[in-house]
């Protein structure tokens, strides 16, 4: 209660068993379908495969880097898009996941109504608590609140914060078999056993947002929880998450059980002030993690624009037809070339190394790659020019 106030825990039974069913088959289905792969990232100069298997799922466009590797959203079914998917099952299991998005969404804004953890100018308002159940329940059926309807609730100011940080625009879903795992390592501060994930914090997220985690590990009779009395410490054969308070050994650790169908929400500013890992069980797991990703420069909507922008500088002659800059300005030739940078070395490198994977899924980043590459070779020929 004292350190780790901001840790909300939910048991598998306080989940629609409808919600789960469709969460745990796309799971199912995207592991059929071969679509979890591992990732190259960069760790203080070092290239590693990560043990645990993932795929970014959300909102069209939306990317998410994390240890030097960006990685693009395999789009869920969004209104006013045109995502043609490889099958029915994988368009059932990506749907899935915005359902449980949805879900995580309204549960976090109910969790952090219930702590008060959003700015209220300071006013104590006892009507912010009596009526939280008007808001949620606004919430749910709107997913908006009208001027007249937020006075009765929150302040405006506060109501766009809570949004802000509960609208989870992707989820990093992860998968292992630990039995598969040749080598885990150890958690070096409290004796907890194998981590699939060592000790960190979530990156690239807007500040003080949540992250909701939904755990399905597939247990099975033999996979409960055993020998509890000749147990000290955790029962290795459960998965669980272990928190720490970041940059403290002293303060005992916490590790939680994570059981088929249990959730869990980090609130506010949890992720800044703490460290998590992730303990292996014996069984297969995966996770749905949901984020608010910080992506106003990892949107394909960002990268186009800064393609137009640094266009505007290449223009055509009116008779011969040859191309010729508008201005050889010093800052205006930097900013054209950080922007060609920017194009080829955190998107077209980026999507190409790793970007056969997303085919397994659809095709819808392949038109906005090839658009992409074809700003790239005109801002290839701008340099020419300058030279």
């Amino acid at each position: 209660k004292t350190k780790y106030s901001k840790l909300i825990f939910r048991k598998s039974d306080t989940v629609p068993e409808e919600l789960h069913q469709m969460v745990q088959e796309a799971f199912l289905t995207l592991r059929k379908h071969d679509c979890f792969f591992q990732d190259l990232v960069r760790i203080k100069g070092k290239d590693f495969l990560t043990p645990v298997s993932r795929i970014l799922i959300g909102n069209p466009g939306c990317t998410y880097k994390y240890l030097n590797t960006r990685l693009f959203t395999v789009p869920w079914p969004t209104e006013g898009y045109d995502i043609k998917y490889c099958s029915p099952e994988i368009h059932d299991a990506c749907k899935a996941l915005i359902r449980l998005n949805d879900y995580l969404h309204i549960e976090a804004v109910k969790a952090l109504q219930g702590q008060n953890l959003f700015e209220t100018k300071g006013i104590k308002d006892v009507t912010v608590m009596d009526r939280e159940q008007n808001f949620v329940t606004s919430f749910m059926e709107k997913g908006s609140i009208s001027k007249d309807q937020s006075s009765c609730c929150v302040p405006e100011d506060d109501y766009t914060s809570l949004k802000n940080r509960t609208s989870y625009n992707l989820t990093l879903l992860n998968y292992m078999d630990p039995l598969q795992m040749l080598y885990l390592k150890q958690e070096p501060y409290f004796g907890m056993g194998n981590m699939a994930v060592s000790w960190h914090h979530d990156e690239n997220l807007v500040e003080r947002s949540t992250v909701a985690v939904y755990s399905y590990s597939c247990e099975g009779s033999d996979m409960e929880e055993s020998n509890k009395q000749n147990l000290k410490g955790r029962d290795p054969a459960v998965w669980h998450v272990g928190l720490k308070v970041a940059w403290d050994i002293e303060t005992p650790g916490l590790a939680i059980p994570l059981h088929q169908g249990d959730f869990y929400l980090m609130l506010d500013d949890l992720n800044m002030t703490h460290q998590h890992c992730v303990l292996a069980g014996f069984s297969p797991r995966f996770s749905s993690t949901h984020r608010v990703a910080e992506c106003s420069r990892g949107t394909l909507e960002y990268i186009l624009g800064q393609c137009e922008l640094a266009l505007q500088n290449l223009q055509t002659g009116p008779d011969s037809m040859a191309l010729s800059l508008k201005s050889l300005e010093t800052e205006v030739v930097k900013q054209v070339e950080e922007i060609h940078n920017e194009v080829e070395f955190e998107w077209l490198r980026q999507f190409w190394f790793q970007g056969k994977r997303y085919l397994k899924f659809t095709d819808w980043w392949l038109k906005p790659m090839a658009k992409l590459e074809g700003f790239w070779r005109k801002m290839e020929i701008m340099v020419s020019i300058i030279l």
